[in-house]
């Protein structure tokens, strides 16, 4: 039994550097998508929400947000790392294309999230606002969105966790997070069992530690309501 444990304490000291690198770019995808998923995201959700929206412009947005739901972010990410390329004329770094490919389609379900708190936000909350000399702008940012928020914050915890569990995914354009990091260190040292599920560990410690950071801060906002 020692033997074993020490063979794999052995493994783990050799494969430790490389897994930690992986799950340092692992998070600069997650937070590099996350910005963009929940800041273009926010915009289309309040665009489609009900109160605001512009018929065309708000149409339109529904539309792309929809594309970005239907289309599975694998089919996404080969895109804009094979196909945009082509379009626009340079090529894009794994990198790039990851982050870009996972925030867009992150943005479409996010609008979701954004477009269903605000709707369920009652009408005399908009009124009360309106009352107390806010302009629509005004109004949104300080009375509506905080409470919007409030609720959605659970919603938002869930996207972000998918978020990192799509960034596996991107290790098929050769991007070197912490899956690929895994495979590559399968391909050197032939132990696909420890090193996988220390992986499943390195994943395992990264969601706990984002679900903690979202349940101090829906703790912290209850407490502010209260």
């Amino acid at each position: 039994m020692e033997a074993p444990m020490n063979g794999y304490l052995e493994l783990l000291s050799r494969s430790y550097p490389l897994l930690l690198k992986g799950t340092v770019m692992t998070l600069q995808v997650l937070l590099g998508a996350a910005s963009i998923s929940f800041s273009i995201g926010l915009v289309m959700g309040v665009l489609s929400c009900q109160r605001l929206k512009i018929p065309v412009v708000s149409s339109i947005v529904e539309g792309i947000a929809f594309v970005y739901r239907a289309i599975p972010f694998y089919v996404q990410l080969l895109i804009v790392y094979f196909v945009l390329p082509d379009l626009v004329g340079f090529n894009l770094e794994p990198f790039s294309a990851s982050v870009i490919a996972l925030g867009m389609c992150s943005s479409g379900y996010v609008a979701q999230i954004v477009r269903g708190g605000l709707n369920a936000i009652p009408a005399a909350q908009w009124e009360a606002a309106y009352s107390l000399g806010y302009s629509t702008r005004k109004s949104l940012q300080h009375v509506i969105l905080p409470q919007m928020l409030r609720h959605v914050l659970p919603a938002f915890n869930n996207e972000f966790d998918a978020l990192l569990k799509s960034t596996a995914v991107v290790s098929s354009i050769g991007m070197l997070e912490l899956t690929r990091m895994g495979m590559n260190l399968v391909s050197r040292e032939m132990e696909p069992v420890p090193i996988y599920l220390t992986v499943a560990l390195f994943y395992l410690c990264m969601s706990a530690v984002l679900n903690g950071i979202a349940r101090t801060i829906e703790k912290r906002m209850a407490y502010v309501k209260n």
